[in-house]
């Protein structure tokens, strides 16, 4: 599958919103579409999953870390991968085997992205979106902070990102919906990371997300389970 140049046009709230759903209805006709706002389009082999805003929260009160994310799902499998923050000038893409990019104003001429070599919890630098949400209390976020070198709130989206451009190890969230997180998986992967839900299995599932460099997963994952 060859990647299109999502670098070169802007994605804003109103296209996906209100003109993307329908226009992929009309040029695909048998492709699905999924997303928070619009509820889903039912469809054959492939499937499209569209988030407007990402960080809600963040946008109404001018945080910039907001996103437009768009999914592409190939039979249960994400292949391609979108994501679009205007107001911080950065843009990340990613497609099945072509690797994973960044490009925007603020990054000029795209990139691509590797994670991390970062091999030890205590060398490893942590982000995640809040301390409320999580099943045992934050306990296992907090141990997890506890191990780590540094920690930080990126929030949302860009907690992953940052994994895949190498400057953050471990991301993690303990509530997120398949509109929330499909977009990510292939920006993550083909940058040589890795991203499950908390307990290890499809982040497309349901729950929780853990993304990491690949080499601290596993004991990324021990220590919020507790």
């Amino acid at each position: 599958m060859r990647l299109p140049d999502f670098g070169k046009f802007t994605i804003t709230r109103r296209t996906v919103f209100y003109m993307l759903p329908n226009r992929i209805v009309e040029r695909y006709p048998a492709h699905g579409v999924l997303g928070e706002e619009f509820g889903e389009r039912r469809g054959r082999r492939y499937r499209w999953i569209l988030d407007p805003i990402d960080g809600t929260k963040n946008y109404v009160r001018g945080v910039p870390v907001w996103a437009t994310l768009v999914a592409l799902v190939d039979e249960g499998e994400v292949v391609v991968g979108v994501v679009s923050a205007p107001a911080l000038g950065r843009r990340w893409w990613a497609c099945r085997g072509s690797g994973a990019w960044a490009g925007g104003a603020l990054v000029g001429t795209p990139r691509r992205l590797a994670v991390s070599r970062v091999s030890a919890l205590a060398d490893a630098s942590l982000s995640y979106s809040d301390t409320v949400g999580w099943p045992d209390g934050g306990t296992g976020l907090a141990q997890l902070a506890g191990q780590c070198w540094r920690t930080r709130a990126y929030g949302d989206f860009w907690s992953h990102l940052l994994v895949a451009e190498g400057a953050v190890d471990i991301a993690a969230e303990p509530d997120l919906s398949v509109w929330d997180v499909a977009a990510l998986v292939p920006v993550v992967l083909e940058a040589g990371g890795r991203i499950t839900g908390g307990t290890g299995g499809s982040v497309l599932d349901g729950g929780g997300a853990v993304t990491t460099n690949g080499r601290l997963h596993d004991a990324a994952l021990r220590v919020l389970r507790g």
